[in-house]
């Protein structure tokens, strides 16, 4: 009975000590109103620089505007079938810009896709229909919601499993622009982000706008594209907020919030060059 007795006092003190360091994770916390105004100061300031930078002839990818020799190593990998990314931060004058009980992440992205051309390359990034078909595990609902021209409204699922799982349920607004028959970008803003609560099952919940765990609040894409060298360059930056990392779960949720950016735009870029490389390769 001791024996049986001492496994029974671990185990339920097991279950008290998981209860009290996830509890703090699981509960809801608040998208605040200054979270979300220095987020989309960020997002302007940005968007302000990235038209500053497509507006200046012959640097219209963001490696091209890497001095000499970092750059020329970054095309060879990039030839080589690499990818090029950094971690990027927009400043205001001089100054990093703060969100207060968030975090905002940043990252540029680039591949280049060998045979490609912008037609093509465009064609595949515009078919959210079937995202689904190239993007699971990451993209588990995609669908066109509606299309005119060059704007797009789509409806995305993401699913994220690193330490904790997470599902994230979003409406988000593109627009293309295409410049001319070798150049062409876009850019998305998200309308509705929401966590979803037991996905796939009969009591599934998508949790109110802002009240969740604040893994994703909000997601902006810059994308650039450049057909030269025998195919075409694709370049993402993206940008996200999401909470902070409460004090003494940096080792659980920092993992999440720090680096789940960095590996969705990873894993999104190097998706599409090889799907994309895929669909020339069958019709040659």
């Amino acid at each position: 009975m001791r024996i049986l007795d001492n496994f029974g006092a671990r185990a339920t003190a097991l279950a008290l000590v998981s209860a009290l360091v996830f509890a703090p994770v699981a509960a809801a916390v608040d998208l605040e109103p200054a979270t979300n105004q220095a987020y989309d100061h960020y997002v302007a300031l940005t968007q302000q620089q990235v038209s500053q930078e497509l507006a200046q002839p012959g640097m219209y990818l963001w490696i091209d505007q890497l001095p000499s020799a970092p750059r020329e190593a970054d095309v060879a990998a990039l030839k080589g079938g690499g990818l090029v990314i950094e971690r990027l931060e927009t400043e205001e004058n001089g100054k990093p810009i703060t969100a207060p009980s968030g975090l905002i992440h940043h990252w540029v992205g680039t591949v280049f896709i060998p045979g490609a051309t912008l037609d093509q390359t465009l064609a595949f990034m515009q078919d959210y229909d079937h995202k689904v078909d190239y993007f699971k595990p990451d993209i588990v609902i995609s669908k066109t919601l509606s299309h005119s021209g060059g704007d797009y409204t789509v409806h995305l699922r993401f699913y994220t499993k690193k330490v904790l799982t997470t599902v994230i349920d979003t409406d988000q607004e593109i627009h293309y622009e295409r410049v001319d028959r070798t150049h062409a970008w876009s850019r998305s803003r998200t309308t509705r982000v929401q966590e979803v609560t037991n996905p796939g099952e009969k009591d599934e919940r998508l949790e109110p706008e802002g009240h969740d765990r604040g893994f994703v609040w909000r997601m902006n894409t810059f994308w650039r594209f450049q057909q030269k060298d025998g195919g075409t360059y694709v370049e993402c930056q993206a940008i996200s907020l999401s909470r902070d990392i409460p004090t003494g779960l940096g080792w659980m949720v920092g993992p999440f919030v720090q680096s789940v950016p960095k590996e969705s735009l990873t894993f999104t870029l190097e998706t599409a060059r090889d799907a994309l490389t895929k669909k020339i390769s069958a019709r040659n």
